[in-house]
């Protein structure tokens, strides 16, 4: 997991760079420059001798690294316009230097005009207004991590004149640390911004970079070691994080069939799903489970639907009835049957499919949730039928909840529009002792200790029924293959539940290429779990 720091957090990561490790702040400024120069070269297939870039810089430090970028991609070839929206000597410390450079530098090309051309579009000559126009790759140097308001006046229209030029024409906008316009430490959009193709953000990244709306204005994220130790970072107090391959991958590690594993060591699952009307949520969410790898998988029906279930399950998925209700949902007295068969298992999932319109069905899944003998993965009219939650997780029981938007403001209690949903899964989590997986465009993963955990994997394909019923299955095949091998806790239970999700997601972005986003179903995410694996597992 990636710390996402604030933008105070960075300036204050930034300062004892300097001061603690005596690391010059320009050679910082440098080591950006050179990371994103780099990183163009790779993205234009090795070379960049002989392309037209447009670098446009604030007065900032922001502008600082363009300078810097620009004299670096002027060595390596590149016909570079550097533009200066404003004057040298409003620039301060390490900006200013690279500015004065570019100003001595002595450049016989047009394409290339060292330090600053205009102070605003408008009072551009032609030529330049032209120049600014035909550039192939433009790079936005103009604000950095230091917004907090929006842009307005000239530079409000140079913003959204670049947004009509990558509109209308191929051009190529990089972003360095955020997109112009953005404010870091906010993912809503605060004024007209700039759309990048690529943002490198440099050190760790900001929470505009990787939570949407503002997220969606990055483009593809890369994130570049400037120099700043390590340790820096780690210690920095901000417990907002997002997940990384890593972060899967040493659960595969961890998780591995051993030459000595059998069905008891790879986890056991049992699946409470399903109603006379919703059959086909057992069968995703038990199918899901078993397919993530879980050694042996139950799944629980009403005795009306079985037969059913039982047809479509994957061969080696036990299918058991409980009793139901008239209308054939599970009744009260079924949870006694579920809470004995659950003294034998690792983990229980519970709500797909249940429905929550009775209210024996929702005096069941209380029962089950405060009688319960191992951890329990709560999802659909499980959470339902908690709503408003008052309950609490416990450390060796733990409790992970899978609510999307509307779920989650039923366990509220409340029918207003959550506008913080990192702040808020972090509460709920701390207040009731729960894992909670917030899901939507980014899902957030949020912890008791206050972390909470933002997936960058998944996308919009996965928006059609039967998703949550597979979401829930993949999460508890992890958590019991993890039980397996190890006695649950909410430490091992929050990494897991952490890689379940960005390998779900993972599967997600593979199905969406294969099949299309818009014909993408929950079955074919399952069906590309395998690839999944195989591609973290690769060395």
């Amino acid at each position: 997991m990636q710390k996402v720091l604030t933008a105070e957090e960075m300036r204050e990561v930034d300062r004892l760079t300097t001061e603690k490790y005596g690391i010059p702040s320009i050679l910082l400024m440098e080591n950006a420059a050179h990371a994103v120069a780099r990183i163009i070269t790779e993205k234009l297939g090795g070379s960049i001798a002989g392309k037209s870039v447009l670098v446009l810089c604030g007065k900032g430090n922001n502008g600082g690294d363009g300078a810097a970028l620009a004299r670096i991609l002027w060595t390596l070839g590149a016909d570079v316009t550097a533009h200066l929206f404003g004057k040298i000597e409003e620039t301060k410390s390490d900006a200013e230097i690279n500015f004065q450079i570019l100003e001595k530098l002595d450049v016989d090309n047009q394409e290339f005009l060292p330090a600053i051309l205009f102070e605003e579009y408008e009072k551009a000559s032609d030529w330049q207004k032209q120049n600014f126009a035909s550039e192939l790759i433009i790079v936005d140097a103009l604000f950095g991590t230091g917004l907090s308001k929006k842009i307005e006046g000239q530079l409000e229209t140079v913003l959204t004149r670049i947004y009509g030029l990558q509109k209308n024409d191929e051009k190529f906008i990089i972003s360095l640390d955020i997109p112009s316009g953005l404010s870091a430490d906010s993912f809503e959009q605060i004024g007209v911004n700039i759309k990048a193709d690529l943002t490198v953000t440099f050190t760790a990244p900001k929470l505009a970079n990787v939570f949407p709306p503002a997220a969606n204005f990055n483009g593809e994220l890369r994130i570049a070691n400037i120099g700043s130790p390590y340790e820096l970072i780690e210690n920095s107090p901000s417990r907002t994080f997002v997940a990384e391959k890593e972060d899967a991958q040493n659960w595969l590690n961890k998780t591995r069939v051993k030459t000595d594993s059998y069905k008891k060591t790879r986890g056991t699952a049992l699946i409470i799903a399903g109603s006379k009307n919703y059959s086909g949520a057992a069968i995703l969410a038990a199918n899901a489970c078993f397919a993530v790898g879980a050694g042996m998988v139950s799944v629980g029906v009403p005795e009306s639907v079985r037969e059913i279930v039982a047809a479509k399950v994957l061969d080696e998925i036990i299918t058991r009835a409980f009793p139901e209700t008239k209308g054939g949902a599970f009744t009260k007295s079924a949870a006694g049957e579920v809470l004995k068969l659950s003294g034998k298992i690792n983990v229980v999932a519970l709500g797909c499919g249940l429905t929550s319109d009775d209210e024996s069905t929702r005096s069941f899944v209380c029962e089950v949730i405060k009688s319960r003998k191992t951890p329990v993965v709560i999802d659909a009219d499980g959470l339902n039928a908690l709503a408003p939650f008052d309950l609490e997780g416990s450390e060796k029981l733990p409790l992970i909840l899978t609510p999307h938007i509307g779920e989650f403001q039923r366990l509220l209690g409340t029918k207003e529009d959550i506008k913080d949903r990192i702040k808020t899964a972090r509460e709920f989590s701390q207040k009731h002792n729960v894992i909670l997986v917030l899901k939507g465009e980014r899902s957030l993963i949020a912890a008791p200790s206050g972390e909470v955990v933002i997936n960058p994997t998944g996308n919009a394909g996965i928006s059609r029924a039967g998703s949550g019923d597979t979401l829930t299955g993949i999460i508890t095949g992890f958590l019991a293959q993890m039980y397996g091998i190890e006695e649950a806790n909410l430490k091992n239970t929050f990494k897991t539940v952490v890689a379940a999700l960005y390998v779900a997601g993972l599967a997600g972005d593979i199905a969406a290429r294969k099949f299309n986003k818009r014909l993408m179903s929950a079955s074919n995410v399952v069906g590309c779990l395998a690839e999944a694996f195989q591609e973290l597992e690769e060395v």
